[in-house]
């Protein structure tokens, strides 16, 4: 009878220890989703000089190109929560932010109204256990456009 509880902890052990890689992995691919989403989001939001990229509709040049993007390496959060000061595009793949450059890089003289957008995209985590442990910014992914001149 005691061999077989020995056997029953190992079987157990195993378990556990093949959830917890799943996990590591499940994670590592979804944050590298996050991070192509938002290097995705970034190079059409410069590309199209920010035109009809933020604030826009759903059927702009920009914005299609993003959900192409996001289509293409499967990424589509299940529960996107953008902060307080941040507005989720029409499509809800990411939260942009409108910064000015004065705030970022004081040194440049613009003749133009220098910006740049903060992205966050989010990594999808289904587990209820973990996300209530971490803060929600740990499932984040932030970055920032290169500075953009506005015409007044």
């Amino acid at each position: 009878m005691q061999d077989a509880f020995g056997g029953i902890v190992n079987i157990v052990l195993i378990a556990l220890f093949l959830v917890i890689v799943e996990g590591i992995l499940g994670m590592t691919i979804n944050y590298t989703k996050a991070f192509r989403m938002k290097n995705y989001v970034l190079t059409a939001a410069e590309n199209y000089e920010a035109s009809a990229c933020f604030g826009a509709t759903s059927d702009s040049a920009c914005l299609n190109r993003i959900k192409e993007d996001a289509k293409k390496i499967g990424y589509k959060p299940a529960n996107l929560r953008c902060p307080r000061d941040y507005t989720a595009d029409p499509s809800r793949l990411f939260c942009w932010k409108q910064m000015s450059s004065s705030t970022r890089n004081s040194t440049h003289h613009y003749s133009k109204n220098p910006i740049y957008y903060r992205i966050i995209t989010q990594v999808d985590i289904h587990i209820p256990i973990i996300r209530e442990i971490m803060s929600l910014e740990f499932f984040q992914v932030k970055g920032d456009t290169r500075v953009i001149e506005v015409p007044n």
